[in-house]
């Protein structure tokens, strides 16, 4: 009796279990990333309203500055975050890691849902607290990424890629959900109702969601992965000395991911400052935005799963190297709210193409006993140094050299930086 080789060669069939774990896991790992980027995107997109509120002393150009600033203070403990709870997941366990992180996530959303302004509690103080908020939540968000795309790419029974990609999907249903809120507020309310409780409204529901998302993670069984690997006792001290080429791969490959997700995060303020458009205008293209990132993610998670990650991304980051200036260049030429939708739709393409794939590429680039941890620092890294100073660096270009259009030469620099180290992923690690 002779085999059939098409059996043979073809992978088995997951049980029904596991993709109903895998859905589980989908559903788990969601809910603290949509929490955590709905806090982030909201306070990015009522910056102009936060600086008014909690800077009052200082010229626009200048309270702009110290928000973006104090957003971005919060990326610097990140990686701490990052290296504190990926090791907890490495050593401990992917699921209690989960459940710590969205505690601190609600915590972080809470206190900017009841912050005091500065007309109520002084300038310094109001500042301070902005500030202690910031730091909660970048810390509970620098072990969010590699604890939840690690447990996914774990639980995932086949197709690593797509199941991945529902970190980046999450991402684009909270930009959805958080510029419709905007939309939403910016357009129904007075600017008295705005600026008094409208923009915590937001915050409010974000904080409402972490229970939820705490009692759906607390339930979720450990990733058999994990449970049969043999544990590193130091994961942190490995990623760090034996892994370190990979930890700078990682921090490389996230930039243009993650410049990504800030221009149409800054896009709001971008069209109010520097352009003159209503404060709607950003919000629309936000929500057009995340629904197409949440859309067409995984479609691009299916791709990365039969032709590799590394080759979907490469092409996205030549894509984006070429697309940029002459965006902003439209953009800038004809300033109307049609021209800006279609601006942040094409930005939220490239983030789809390029960002959907990287969970994949991360999962290959590290192996499972500090996989969480390689993820979480590599990926906060790159963020910090290209992502959460971006509405700083923008707002900076733009005062400095009077041209509206700079930001897209410095998204340039960026794209190529991130399609270089993507090629070199491939040929040094030999991921797809």
């Amino acid at each position: 009796m002779t085999s059939d080789p098409t059996t043979l060669d073809s992978p088995a069939a997951p049980s029904h279990d596991a993709v109903v774990r895998a859905r589980k896991a989908v559903i788990a790992s969601s809910v603290g990333n949509a929490l955590e980027w709905f806090d982030i995107i909201v306070y990015s997109s009522f910056a102009v309203v936060i600086s008014e509120l909690f800077f009052p002393e200082v010229s626009g150009f200048a309270a702009l500055m110290f928000t973006f600033l104090t957003f971005a203070v919060s990326y610097l403990i990140r990686p701490v975050g990052a290296a504190v709870i990926g090791s907890w997941a490495d050593r401990r366990g992917r699921r209690s890691a989960l459940s710590f992180t969205i505690l601190l996530m609600m915590v972080g959303t809470g206190l900017m849902a009841v912050a005091p302004t500065a007309a109520v509690i002084g300038p310094v103080a109001a500042g301070l607290w902005l500030l202690v908020s910031r730091l909660v939540q970048g810390f509970s968000a620098g072990g969010e990424f590699g604890s939840a795309t690690t447990f996914l790419v774990e639980t995932a029974p086949d197709r690593k890629a797509f199941y991945g990609s529902w970190q980046v999907a999450t991402q684009g249903a909270a930009l959805l959900l958080a510029s419709a809120f905007g939309f939403g507020l910016t357009t129904f309310l007075s600017r008295d109702q705005l600026y008094t409780w409208g923009w915590r409204v937001p915050f409010i529901v974000g904080m409402l969601i972490g229970p939820v998302g705490f009692y759906i993670r607390r339930r979720m069984d450990e990733t058999a992965e994990f449970v049969a690997a043999d544990k590193e006792h130091n994961p942190l001290g490995a990623a760090l000395t034996t892994h370190v080429t990979r930890l700078l791969t990682a921090a490389g490959a996230v930039a243009l991911a993650s410049l990504s997700v800030y221009l149409i995060l800054y896009m709001p303020t971008f069209a109010v400052k520097s352009l003159g458009l209503p404060g709607y205008a950003g919000f629309l293209g936000g929500m057009i935005a995340g629904l197409v990132t949440l859309a067409g993610t995984p479609f691009v998670g299916r791709l990365a799963d039969r032709v590799g990650p590394a080759r979907v991304m490469t092409v996205a980051a030549a894509a984006a190297a070429i697309l940029a200036w002459p965006l902003f260049q439209l953009l800038v030429a004809v300033p109307t709210v049609a021209v800006l939708t279609v601006v942040q739709v094409a930005f939220g393409l490239v983030m789809a193409a390029y960002f959907g794939p990287l969970p994949g590429l991360y999962a290959d680039l590290f192996p499972t006993n500090v996989r969480s941890t390689g993820m979480a620092v590599g990926y906060n890294l790159g963020v910090l140094v290209f992502g959460g100073f971006t509405g700083a660096i923008f707002t900076a270009l733009i005062q400095a050299t009077g041209s509206k259009t700079s930001p897209s030469i410095y998204f340039v620099v960026i794209a190529l930086l991130s399609l270089v180290t993507v090629v070199l992923a491939r040929r040094r690690f030999g991921v797809r």
